[in-house]
């Protein structure tokens, strides 16, 4: 179970955002991150039992947990990348933008920053260190990570609503079986991400997209 261990050793910050993002694989939809910072690293007992990577909970467990993160003393920020800067900037860039947008959109400017995953986004405004599995090892990451999931769970559905041939409300717009049969049925839509391998097979020649 994810704790403050990382938080303590890293710098013992008192504003220590962790950093963590959702939707690097699906084919449509924008990514997204999120970014906390527990004050002191003081949190709620329920807040810490609770916590875990994102994708190890249901999503009724994810969403409770969101709703208590809004509800303590958490500072929140979150940022989103869009398709259109994905197809223009390659995923991993879109990803570093999107977590710079999330620790930007924070209430207070972090003293350090723990970023998910074996990179460190540029341009920063503190000094950072990168975590792998950073969601299952440190609360603050993992916390990140419940904010990212679920903001983008919620995006994916609300696009479902005015594209419903992919199960993008199901699938959160990753290359399933119904989504690929949306795809095979309705084709191509302004929602997908051009630059991907399976969406590029499929698009006529007035919808393709400089590759980076």
């Amino acid at each position: 179970m994810p704790d403050f261990t990382y938080e303590k050793s890293f710098s013992g910050a008192t504003l220590t955002a962790g950093v963590d993002e959702a939707g690097r694989g699906p084919w449509a939809g924008p990514v997204v991150a999120g970014a906390v910072i527990f004050p002191n690293l003081e949190i709620p007992d329920s807040l810490a039992r609770g916590l875990d990577d994102s994708k190890k909970l249901t999503a009724a467990k994810r969403e409770a947990l969101f709703d208590e993160l809004k509800r303590s003393d958490a500072l929140i920020g979150c940022g989103m990348a869009s398709v259109e800067e994905i197809d223009a900037l390659n995923i991993l860039r879109a990803t570093f933008l999107a977590m710079r947008r999330a620790v930007a959109s924070l209430p207070a400017v972090p003293e350090f920053a723990i970023i998910d995953g074996n990179k460190i986004p540029p341009e920063l405004p503190c000094p950072a260190r990168f975590l792998i599995k950073g969601d299952a090892l440190s609360l603050s990451v993992a916390a990140a990570s419940i904010v990212a999931k679920v903001t983008r769970d919620r995006i994916m559905r609300d696009l479902a609503k005015e594209f419903p041939y992919y199960g993008w409300e199901k699938n959160a717009g990753y290359g399933t079986k119904a989504h690929q049969d949306g795809l095979k049925a309705h084709g191509v839509c302004v929602h997908h991400r051009k630059s991907y391998a399976p969406i590029k097979r499929l698009l006529t020649p007035d919808q393709m997209v400089n590759e980076v």
